[in-house]
C-alpha cells in the first residue's frame, strides 16, 4: 500500500519533471553541432505551443491543505534541479570551449540553448525557491541567479515588485502601450537600482550603512565572482564569453515573462500616494496545461502574488470573472512581445477591456501611464 502511494505522489509530480529534459537538448547540440543547437529553442518555444493547443487548459485545482509530505515530488524537482544546472553549464564550457567541430556560430547557438535552459527553467526555478521559508531553499535559489549573472533579482522581487506591482515605483510592471524593446533596457536600469535602494533602506532602519557586511549585495558578487571565475577556469576567455551568452539569453528570458505578465495592468490610486491592495485582476493568467507544466504554474500568477509562498502545485486558478487571461501561454506570448505592433493589436484592446470591467468610473487613464513620454491610446 506504501509503495502504491509512492508511486501515485510521483506520477501525479511526474508531468512538471518535463523540464529536466532540456538537460539532454544542450548537449545534444554540443556534441552534434549543426541544426541540432536549435532543439532547446525548438522544444520550449514551439513544442511546447504545440501542446498547449493539443491539450488545451487545465483548470482544476489542488487542495490547499496538501500536506508537504505529498508535495515531496514537487518541491524534488527545484532542489534537484540546482546541481543538474551547475553540472551542465560548466561540464558544456569546458567541452564547447576546446570543440574543433564545432564552429564559432555554432558554439554560439549551443549556448544561446544554455541559455534557453538557465533562463527558461532555472531562473524560473529560483523564482520558486527564493520564496520559500526554508534557508537551504533559498540559498540555492541565489546559486542559480549567480549562474545567471542577475542575483539582484531576489531583492528586486521580494521587496520591490510583489509591495509595488501595478504602481510606478515597480519598474518590472509593463506600461500600456510601452514595447519590450523600450521596457528591457529600461527594467535593466531600473531594477538594479531599486534593488540596492531596497536593500539599503532595510539596512537604513536597523541604522546600518548600505555597505554593511549584512548587505545582501556582498553575497550576490562573491557568488557571480565565483561563476565567472570557475568559467575562465575551465575554458578561458572563450569560457567567459560562452557564460556571458547563455547569461544574456537567460536575463532576456525572465524580463519577456515578466514583461507579459502584468502589461498595462495598474492598481488603482487612492490619492496621497497609496494604492489599493493587490489582487488577482492585477497578473495575467494562462491556464494552458503544457506550458503550466514546463514553467511549474508560473502562470497561475494571480495567485503567486496573493500566496507567494505557496509552492507551486498549490496555486489556484482563476477564471476571467476574477482575474485577466492571456490568449495563449507564454512561449506564444513571449514570442509575440517581441513584435510590437502584433503585441499591441493583440493586448491592446483586452487591456482596454480589464479596465472598463475592473474601473469603470476612471474615464482619464492618462496619469496611469507611467513610461516616461506620453503614448498614444
Amino acid at each position: 500500500m506504501i509503495a502504491h502511494q509512492d508511486v501515485a505522489k510521483f506520477s501525479a509530480a511526474l508531468p512538471f519533471w518535463m523540464s529536466l529534459g532540456l538537460i539532454p537538448l544542450v548537449w545534444i547540440g554540443a556534441l552534434w553541432g549543426g541544426l541540432w543547437v536549435l532543439l532547446p529553442i525548438v522544444a520550449t518555444w514551439y513544442l511546447f505551443s504545440a501542446l498547449d493547443a493539443a491539450l488545451g487548459l487545465n483548470l482544476e485545482n489542488a487542495e490547499l491543505d496538501t500536506s508537504e509530505d505529498e508535495l515531496f515530488w514537487y518541491k524534488a524537482i527545484t532542489i534537484a534541479w540546482v546541481p543538474l544546472q551547475f553540472v551542465s553549464l560548466f561540464g558544456l564550457i569546458a567541452y564547447v570551449s576546446g570543440a574543433t567541430h564545432l564552429n564559432g556560430w555554432e558554439k554560439f547557438g549551443v549556448f544561446f540553448g544554455v541559455g534557453v535552459m538557465t533562463g527558461t527553467v532555472g531562473i524560473n526555478y529560483s523564482h520558486e525557491l527564493m520564496h520559500q521559508k526554508d534557508k537551504l531553499e533559498r540559498w540555492l535559489g541565489d546559486l542559480l541567479l549567480a549562474m545567471v549573472l542577475y542575483s539582484h533579482f531576489r531583492s528586486e522581487h521580494l521587496l520591490v515588485h510583489h509591495r509595488y506591482v501595478g504602481t510606478p515605483r515597480d519598474p518590472v510592471t509593463a506600461r500600456y502601450n510601452e514595447g519590450f524593446h523600450r521596457f528591457y533596457p529600461r527594467v535593466l536600469r531600473e531594477s538594479l537600482v531599486s534593488a540596492f535602494q531596497a536593500e539599503a533602506a532595510m539596512l537604513a532602519r536597523k541604522t546600518l550603512p548600505w555597505h554593511h557586511s549584512t548587505n545582501p549585495f556582498w553575497k550576490f558578487a562573491f557568488l557571480q565572482l565565483v561563476m565567472l571565475l570557475l568559467a575562465f577556469a575551465l575554458g578561458g576567455w572563450t569560457g567567459i564569453v560562452l557564460f556571458l551568452v547563455q547569461a544574456g539569453v537567460a536575463i532576456w528570458q525572465l524580463e519577456l515573462v515578466n514583461y507579459v505578465e502584468h502589461y498595462g495592468l495598474t492598481r488603482k490610486h487612492l490619492g496621497d500616494g497609496k494604492y489599493e491592495h493587490v489582487l488577482p485582476r492585477h497578473s495575467w493568467n494562462a491556464a494552458h496545461k503544457a506550458s503550466n507544466w514546463l514553467l511549474i504554474n508560473l502562470q497561475r500568477h494571480s495567485d503567486h502574488h496573493y500566496k507567494p509562498d505557496r509552492r507551486f502545485p498549490l496555486l489556484q486558478n482563476y477564471t476571467e470573472a476574477d482575474a485577466p487571461q492571456l490568449p495563449y501561454g507564454y512561449p506564444v506570448m513571449t514570442m509575440a512581445a517581441m513584435v510590437p505592433p502584433l503585441w499591441r493589436r493583440v493586448m491592446n484592446p483586452r487591456v482596454r477591456r480589464w479596465r472598463e470591467m475592473y474601473y469603470p468610473e476612471i474615464t482619464d487613464w492618462s496619469d496611469y501611464n507611467t513610461s516616461a513620454h506620453p503614448l498614444p491610446r
